[in-house]
């Protein structure tokens, strides 16, 4: 069931929420409450890695295969969802409040929604306050990187992610890296196809539509992890503009399918390569 937040507020008082969702349990740890539990919590540091999850969060198993008698012996007082696990909320209702969640759907943008459910979420766990500080504050963030960035007059800049030696997700649309880029300031070079989660998986040779000036990042982790080696041996990969002229960056991992706390990473991790690349 859907809860109201003058209920969900008096129940979550004893922070026993839990969160089937990474991006939701980020958020709740930027408005100062820790999840009782999260799933899928022991890949956590590998697809989320900041913040940091306290000790003492109980997995939940993985969001495939949610561990129903351990969310059951937590008691919580609220189960925080995403339409992504929709098929689960009969099951979950019968433990539990359910509040459900959309950041990723059709007809929206993630970025702009996860602005809205934080608030939608602070308004439940009774921090609204916490929240409005918060969403100012990445404001204020993405303010000073796109001044920042706008000193170099930046080309165009492609987001990938490896799938194999031959694929890659490139990113764009409405999704949360696509969003974080043109809040920025950043063109983005990709200006083809994205499903609503802001990717679309292409064969490597369609990088050579992008435009000549084009800056390519991938984010890890590299599929393979000796991608970058063996792509050396590609006259594909050694003919594009971007190869030839040195302009491919790496950073870290970030949630691509998280919040606000992960499009700040996100724009911080990119920004650091355009200003490394103008130096």
């Amino acid at each position: 069931m859907t809860i109201s937040p003058s209920l969900a507020a008096t129940e979550a008082e004893g922070e026993r929420v839990v969160s089937l969702d990474y991006g939701l349990a980020s958020t709740m740890l930027a408005l100062g409450v820790t999840p009782t539990g999260v799933v899928s919590l022991k890949n956590w540091d590998e697809w989320v890695a900041e913040p940091r999850m306290p000790p003492g969060v109980i997995d939940l198993g993985t969001t495939a295969e949610i561990n129903l008698e351990v969310l059951v012996s937590i008691r919580p007082s609220l189960i925080l969802s995403t339409p992504f696990l929709a098929a689960l909320d009969g099951k979950l209702s019968a433990i539990a409040p359910v509040a459900t969640f959309t950041i990723y759907a059709e007809g929206g943008e993630a970025l702009d929604r996860s602005y809205i459910e934080t608030l939608r979420l602070a308004e439940i766990l009774n921090r609204s306050n916490q929240a409005r500080r918060f969403l100012a504050d990445a404001d204020a963030f993405f303010d000073r990187l796109k001044e920042r960035i706008r000193r170099f007059s930046p080309p165009p800049v492609a987001v990938i992610n490896f799938v194999d030696q031959r694929h890659a997700r490139i990113y764009g649309g409405p999704g949360l890296y696509g969003g974080t880029m043109k809040r920025i300031g950043l063109e983005n070079a990709w200006n083809g196809q994205a499903n609503y989660w802001g990717f679309e998986t292409i064969g490597l040779e369609r990088l050579a539509e992008l435009d000549e000036g084009t800056h390519l990042i991938a984010v890890a982790p590299l599929m393979p992890s000796d991608v970058f080696s063996r792509l050396q041996e590609s006259p594909l990969w050694t003919s594009l503009p971007f190869v030839r002229r040195d302009r491919v960056s790496t950073i870290p991992g970030v949630l691509m399918f998280g919040m606000v706390q992960e499009a700040m990473r996100f724009a911080a991790l990119v920004a650091d390569k355009i200003e490394a690349a103008h130096r």
